[in-house]
């Protein structure tokens, strides 16, 4: 079996991501739920799969009826965008977390303020 470039960098990447997504969830990093953590599993988990054993696409264009196995590349590539949208998504949760903080955190000081003024009156 050849080892070719492409299949170790999918696999560091995907070791990372695993790394990364497991760190998270174990810290209990906010946002971070057990459908989150299972769905970076499987995805780049299947990713490191396939990087490894590029013929378990074929069982899988089998498992989904599908004939050609350039079809199960394809279908590996629409999870790899799925993922991305994921990541966007993740990413989009925790900058409305920091703005809702920073703005809860914004108005507790006008108002720390304001009652401070209507004191000195």
């Amino acid at each position: 079996m050849n080892i070719q470039l492409y299949q170790v960098i999918i696999v560091a990447i995907s070791a990372v991501m695993l790394f990364q997504g497991a760190k998270e969830f174990f810290k209990r990093e906010s946002g971070q739920t057990l459908l989150k953590f299972a769905v970076r599993v499987i995805v780049w988990g299947g990713m490191g799969t396939v990087a490894i054993y590029p013929n378990s696409t074929e069982i899988v264009a089998r498992l989904f009826g599908i004939e050609d196995n350039i079809n199960a590349v394809i279908i590996t590539g629409f999870l790899l965008v799925f993922l991305l949208i994921f990541k966007l998504l993740s990413a989009i949760e925790k900058i409305e977390q920091n703005v809702s903080e920073l703005t809860r955190k914004e108005a507790l000081s006008h108002l720390d303020s304001s009652q401070g003024n209507e004191q000195k009156r």
